[in-house]
């Protein structure tokens, strides 16, 4: 059997009619660059996570890097965020000049540790960024308490989280300084390319932000500060309105997926519940847990990526590459190891939780149209794998 890690033309086939439908009239009105396709993503998508205010803008990294600008952040300022995540997130904090300001992750829901925010923070502290990764929200009110304390905006990145909940039911991107989604094919909601969202619920910085994606021109040719190339292309706007009628429908079958692969594993003896975060005799497979689940709120965790944490990881990923099975390491070296950022000089002894992860987790297949049939034959192939 051949189960890949995603398989984006199964997705396309259910709605190619729609699709090629809006590719098509984008073609014919030749309005490429913003225009009506894109005002009407920002509409949807700014009622959808309940902010006042949604900019399409050219990726999920521009994002970011608009919202560190937006700071006028200079050389000496520090920017917290967690050292385990995509690389973008702390990338964009170096381009301004800034320095990250690396924190340990919790170890069941892979977020930062609120806690440990505040011993890193001082008067060079000028942002916080969150990142709801793999689907689910960080404890974004007890960063967002933290931060008030000190006067210190939180950018969210939501990634990979759109549609995610926090434990009062609010969706991620809507509480803080400002929240920035990628639309990156691969993400639950993703375009044909590159794309991105920030949302705000402030006037002032929404206004900015639109100036901002235009090299910072307002009126015509005459830019007060200078920003960049940062628009949406139409096209991608026209493919991701069609998407976004079938985003709660995908999303809760990502959460189907979960349960049942949960379930089973549970069932074959490799595990004896969720959110167990060392191995033994019981759990040989650590499995994802969400923790606001008990809420019942319909978007607790989207499940971007169903990870689960297991010993002799590269080993595993190439038995069942040899059986016809996808996966992927979500991230393989956390920041304060990357290279780039040695001068940093970060103590080891901090990150624990990222280290573990970045060596156990591996990302199995959790996209919609994953069968129940390729489930088990995952599982199965894992079982063997842990028995031999």
């Amino acid at each position: 059997m051949n189960v890949p890690l995603l398989d984006l033309k199964l997705q396309y086939k259910t709605i190619k009619d729609e699709i090629d439908k809006a590719i098509l009239k984008v073609a014919e009105t030749q309005s490429l660059i913003l225009g009506e396709e894109v005002s009407t993503l920002e509409t949807t998508l700014a009622k959808y996570i309940d902010c006042t205010f949604a900019i399409g803008v050219s990726s999920g990294t521009d994002a970011l890097l608009m919202a560190m600008m937006s700071l006028n952040l200079k050389p000496g300022d520090e920017v917290i965020l967690p050292d385990y995540s995509f690389f973008a997130t702390a990338g964009v904090v170096v381009r301004v000049g800034a320095t990250p300001i690396f924190v340990d992750c919790d170890p069941i829901t892979f977020n930062i540790i609120p806690e440990k925010i505040i011993t890193k923070i001082n008067s060079k502290t000028k942002a916080i960024i969150p990142v709801h990764l793999y689907g689910q929200s960080a404890d974004i009110d007890s960063i967002l308490e933290i931060a008030n304390k000190y006067n210190i905006p939180v950018i969210e990145d939501c990634a990979q989280a759109i549609g995610a909940q926090n434990k009062d039911g609010k969706k991620v991107g809507s509480k803080g300084y400002c929240g920035c989604f990628s639309f990156y094919p691969t993400k639950n909601l993703g375009g044909f390319g590159d794309g991105g969202l920030i949302t705000t619920n402030d006037k002032t910085i929404y206004q900015k932000f639109i100036q901002m994606r235009n090299h910072g021109m307002e009126p015509k040719y005459h830019h007060k500060f200078i920003g960049g190339n940062f628009r949406l292309d139409a096209i991608q706007a026209a493919v991701l309105n069609v998407k976004f009628k079938y985003l709660e429908e995908w999303n809760e079958k990502r959460r189907l997926n979960a349960k049942l692969y949960n379930e089973t594993f549970i069932s074959n003896k490799l595990a004896e519940n969720t959110g167990k975060i060392e191995f033994d005799d019981n759990n040989k497979v650590l499995l994802p847990k969400a923790v606001y689940a008990q809420n019942n709120f319909t978007n607790y965790h989207i499940y971007n990526q169903y990870i689960i944490r297991v010993q002799k990881r590269d080993e595993l990923r190439a038995f069942l590459s040899t059986n016809g099975i996808g996966s992927e390491i979500y991230y393989p070296v956390p920041f304060h190891k990357q290279e780039c950022f040695a001068y940093l000089n970060n103590d080891e002894n901090e990150f624990k939780n990222s280290i573990f992860n970045a060596n156990s987790s591996l990302a199995l297949p959790i996209f919609p149209e994953l069968t129940k049939e390729q489930i088990s034959y995952v599982v199965e192939k894992i079982s063997e794998f842990i028995n031999q």
